[in-house]
């Protein structure tokens, strides 16, 4: 493999449906992955454990008293694998219950598998840096003695220790650093992390701010780094500075 090919992005669809499995399995080969099927949770963690996952496609309502939401908290805690919720069950609730747990994108059943891909590969792009943009390889963002490597995605606390993001809160973060200062809505937070027009949730975007308040705020209540305007959306004021070239 030259160093302007990589690898075929490997998927792992976690269904208890052998339709639903075998139909993304066939299509998404036929577009150049390499995918892995799992019917339940022990499924899912044999094949997390004997292979790279780059992207799960998970069912929210599988057997054995293990559900989607159950199973996503469970990778999330020691993986930012991006995380795709299926479901039969149309409910904003259950909806915004997914991205509060970690998942970075929510498809209803019945789906048209086009959509499906768009969305994975939008997912996978972001969270790859695209070679040709040469201008962020190496790209440094720096707030308060915090370090945000858009290359690597890796996020340095002052102490030069790194705190895992999940890939939502990795885009959330770099846009708001990057609109330093300035007032940004929930709809521009949406639109700039996901890269598409979806309707924004106000408590899912919420909720991905909470989580990062957690992890950068020397106090989540009393924020100084994202703070809220009320009725508008959200305002980062850390001390940032210009991104800046550094040898990866």
């Amino acid at each position: 493999m030259t160093k302007h090919e990589r690898r075929a992005d490997r998927i792992l669809i976690v269904d208890d449906d052998p339709r639903i499995r075998q139909m993304v399995t066939r299509y998404f080969e036929d577009e150049g992955f390499i995918v892995h099927g799992a019917s339940d949770g022990q499924g899912m963690r044999k094949a997390l454990s004997e292979h790279v996952i780059d992207l799960i496609l998970l069912d929210l309502v599988l057997p054995n008293s293990e559900d989607g939401l159950a199973l996503a908290r469970e990778v999330r805690s020691g993986s930012d694998v991006p995380i795709v919720m299926l479901t039969g069950r149309d409910d904003v609730l259950d909806r915004i219950i997914g991205l509060e747990v970690g998942a970075d994108d929510y498809i209803p059943k019945p789906f048209h598998l086009r959509e499906v891909l768009a969305r994975v590969r939008s997912i996978l792009r972001r969270r790859r840096p695209v070679e040709a943009v040469q201008q962020e390889v190496g790209q440094v963002l720096e707030f308060d003695g915090w370090k945000l490597e858009i290359s690597r995605r890796r996020l340095l606390n002052p102490q030069d220790e790194e705190v895992e993001l999940t890939t939502g809160e990795f885009d959330m973060l770099a846009v708001m650093v990057r609109n330093a200062g300035r007032v940004l809505t929930r709809e521009m937070l949406m639109d700039q992390t996901r890269g598409r027009q979806l309707e924004a949730f106000d408590r899912a975007i919420d909720a991905q701010i909470a989580r990062l308040r957690k992890k950068i705020e020397p106090n989540p209540a009393h924020p100084t780094f994202i703070r809220s305007v009320r009725g508008v959306g959200y305002i980062f004021t850390g001390g940032s500075q210009k991104p800046e070239a550094r040898n990866a």
